[in-house]
């Protein structure tokens, strides 16, 4: 039985979708404003996780996810640029994209521009007019929160003291203070405009998600997702917008991502400890030990992201790719054993219980690699019969359908904001004395605990055929 906790109703219970057998789920996508940071992709990662086990469960999944490209931000910097709107948010678009492809994250059905929409968006405004709920004001058009009687819900906001018709035009605003929002912003002069029966403008951001969701899931759906920092004002205004023009529920089940911390504060550049996807790519870490850590920690609970952590987690992916490389690699002896097809039953069951359990990914981790240190025991005692194999291949084969790391993209010589992708590489062989030369140079960097440059050796063993393989009696390698 699949369950969720629902941020709406506060609790966890069986998940039922509107029509059985079918998913219709909205992602908050990114702010195409800049590269999108480490913080934004524990999100995306959870999304993908949820896409992913949603399939895995029988699922018919349509998935919707927006690009904000029209929004306080883009303009700015666009206008800072000295570029048009359109070029400066199809470079950071693209680039979007593109991490999406190296951390192994699914196309959702629909990847839905805010700027394509602007007619939908003014549809559902007009809507918003004529049942009482929105206001013009110099330009502007606003929603008036007091005549929406359940907001609050989603956040459970104390809205007691808020003064009647008091409004702000900014997108970001404390929490203690939720006035009425700006549905359309008039244009100021410079900014990109849309022409429009409210006059020349721009959508204010949280109409962008409500016009753009119930045009390809419909007025009422199942699932909305995004990270926690969204669910006031944004989340709560999306409802309280949707539900005034509609009169029906606006989503059945909402689900968080907690906030991501960085050595245990929060991420920010004026702190040194703001990272994009391709700034860790240039520290020479993979994509997939990137993925990894980020589905680490289950969604409900902060993330604490440190460089040692990341380490830890691309020694995590090497210890399953290497078991998998055993399996089918080392001869075995024949036969099958009982006890070990009922162990390897077991770790399948508990990593299903676990994703069904909210997606809790470290009680699903956790079952497979209890699996693997159970079962790379049974063979080093020669107790491992060939004919657990398959089996045991199936299972990591499941694991991977979700977790999706024991691939990565190939990215032959990454930079900062510049990734060049999918070119082929030479492979050279080396010497035993070369290898036991780049391996005592890789101890020497672990030892001073400079495990950027430990991986980078890791990987350029690899890329020669040499695999590495880190032990408890020590390190030992092999070629393929």
């Amino acid at each position: 039985m699949l369950r969720f906790y629902n941020t709406l109703t506060g609790r966890v219970g069986e998940f039922q979708p509107l029509e059985p057998g079918k998913v219709r789920l909205y992602t908050c996508g990114p702010t195409v404003y800049d590269y999108a940071h480490i913080g934004n992709f524990r999100t995306f990662v959870f999304q993908d996780i949820l896409r992913r086990w949603l399939r895995a469960r029988g699922f018919e999944v349509f998935q919707v996810m927006n690009i904000t490209d029209v929004d306080d931000r883009t303009i700015e910097n666009a206008l800072a640029a000295g570029v048009s709107l359109g070029e400066y948010t199809e470079k950071y678009t693209q680039s979007f994209l593109q991490d999406m492809e190296l951390l192994s994250l699914e196309q959702p059905e629909k990847m839905v521009r805010a700027t394509e929409h602007i007619r939908d968006m003014v549809e559902l405004i007009e809507r918003l007019e004529a049942k009482g709920y929105a206001y013009r004001s110099d330009g502007s058009v606003y929603f008036s929160i007091r005549k929406f009687a359940s907001y609050g819900r989603l956040s459970k906001i104390d809205l007691a003291g808020i003064q009647a018709g008091a409004r702000v035009d900014v997108q970001e605003y404390d929490k203690s203070d939720p006035r009425d929002f700006a549905l359309w912003k008039a244009a100021k002069p410079g900014e990109p405009f849309w022409e429009t029966p409210f006059g020349k403008g721009r959508p204010g951001w949280h109409i962008e998600c409500s016009a753009m969701a119930m045009k390809y899931l419909g007025e009422s759906f199942d699932i909305h997702t995004g990270g926690v920092d969204l669910m006031f004002p944004h989340h709560e205004n999306e409802i309280a917008q949707s539900e005034a023009a509609t009169g029906k529920p606006f989503v059945r089940t909402w689900l968080h991502a907690e906030h991501l911390l960085v050595e245990g504060e929060r991420m920010a550049k004026s702190k040194g400890n703001y990272y994009t996807l391709r700034d860790l790519l240039a520290k020479g870490y993979k994509p997939s030990a990137i993925r990894y850590l980020l589905a680490s920690v289950p969604r409900r609970k902060q993330l604490n992201f440190t460089l040692d952590g990341l380490h830890q987690a691309a020694q995590s992916v090497e210890r399953l790719r290497n078991f998998r490389l055993r399996l089918r690699t080392e001869k075995f002896p024949a036969g099958d054993s009982a006890a070990l097809a009922q162990r390897i039953e077991q770790a399948g069951a508990a990593f299903d219980a676990a994703l069904d359990d909210d997606l809790n990914t470290a009680e699903a981790l956790a079952a497979v690699f209890d699996l693997v240190r159970d079962l790379n025991t049974a063979m080093d005692r020669g107790e491992f019969p060939q004919g657990n194999s398959a089996a045991t291949d199936a299972l990591l084969a499941r694991y991977d359908r979700i977790f999706a790391v024991l691939t990565d993209v190939v990215i032959p010589e990454p930079v900062v904001g510049k990734l060049s992708v999918g070119q082929p590489t030479v492979i050279v062989s080396l010497s035993d004395e070369e290898v036991e030369k780049l391996l005592a140079e890789r101890r020497a960097a672990r030892a001073r605990r400079d495990f950027a440059r430990a991986d980078e050796i890791r990987q350029e063993l690899a890329g020669r055929g040499i695999i590495v393989e880190d032990t408890k009696d020590g390190v030992r390698w092999k070629r393929l």
